[in-house]
């Protein structure tokens, strides 16, 4: 029997922060809000639009405040910003963010050797944020990285995922993304986690963040569609990476995100051919073709018009 997929998928575009952040030549704050608003036009519903975290440690996320003063803020469309502390949270509300996400590893390692604490001390760090939050009447979104494989430790236990993913929906997350951050996880063991962690909160508020370092990611959205998981995020392009865990690949892409969906039948909002305009937009500004498979098929077969999605 075939499982009952849902009938509309949210997307979260996260190429403008995720997708962006480890570029090594700046990004003009010019490019970033040309390609949020195209995003927006394109109908994603939300699109996580940067960070507001150290300049010293991210200097691509330093024009967070100018990025969310110029975009053109669409109505029914949400702008999360990453805040990874108090500060960053204070910063964030000052430039009128409706919406924060807040990050926590699922391997001790890889807290360590990203963020420089321990799993039990950034969940400690994060309720500040929620309780600010909270004051203030702003969402949040929690995100659990790492969540099928550590590039130090391995294999992930999924036990370990689900408390987090718990500990996240207690202090007051809305939703809970599981990334698997370096793209390791297969359809099984995706289907298995979920299920794990499905148990400790509820199926519908968990999100899938996939990397497809090993080709895998759109076959683990497919899987996570069949335990009932209704939220994914994606990467204009392709975009993305993890400066921690060599080899790892950008988000899956969100052309291919909505081509897999659409032909299932599955309503995302989202206009692909406006996608792809973003996506040719970013593409030309960072000087490099898509990663996006449909992308780079739907530009051989059916070229977008010379000159759409210039600056």
């Amino acid at each position: 029997m075939t499982p009952r997929l849902p009938a509309a998928v949210r997307l979260v575009e996260v190429g403008p922060r995720d997708g962006l952040q480890n570029e090594k030549a700046p990004v003009p704050t010019a490019v970033k809000v040309g390609l949020i608003d195209l995003l927006g036009d394109a109908g994603f519903p939300a699109i996580e639009a940067t960070a507001f975290v150290s300049p010293k440690w991210v200097p691509q996320m330093a024009d967070a405040a100018e990025v969310m003063a110029r975009i053109r803020r669409r109505p029914g469309v949400r702008y999360p910003v990453l805040t990874p502390n108090l500060k960053g949270f204070e910063a964030a509300l000052a430039a009128r963010a409706d919406e924060v996400a807040v990050f926590v590893a699922a391997s001790e390692t890889f807290s360590q050797r990203n963020i420089n604490c321990s799993i039990a001390e950034s969940l400690e760090r994060a309720r500040p944020v929620f309780a600010a939050a909270l004051a203030n009447g702003v969402r949040v979104r929690g995100y659990v990285s790492c969540v099928l494989g550590c590039p130090y430790e391995g294999d992930v236990d999924a036990g370990r995922v689900a408390e987090i993913a718990a500990a996240l929906h207690a202090m007051g997350a809305y939703e809970v993304s599981l990334g698997d951050t370096i793209g390791t996880g297969t359809a099984g063991r995706t289907q298995a986690l979920i299920e794990r962690v499905a148990g400790r909160v509820p199926v519908g508020l968990l999100a899938g963040h996939f990397h497809d370092t090993y080709g895998q990611a759109l076959a683990n959205v497919y899987a996570a569609l069949q335990v009932g998981v209704a939220t994914f995020d994606c990467s204009v392009a392709g975009l993305g990476g993890c400066p921690y865990a060599k080899g790892a690949t950008g988000n899956v892409a969100s052309e291919d995100v909505v081509y897999l969906l659409h032909g299932l039948g599955i309503a995302t909002g989202v206009d692909m051919t406006k996608l792809r305009i973003a996506g040719r937009f970013i593409s030309r500004a960072l000087d490099r073709p898509p990663v996006s498979r449909v992308a780079r098929a739907l530009d051989a077969s059916d070229p977008l018009p010379e000159g759409a999605g210039a600056s």
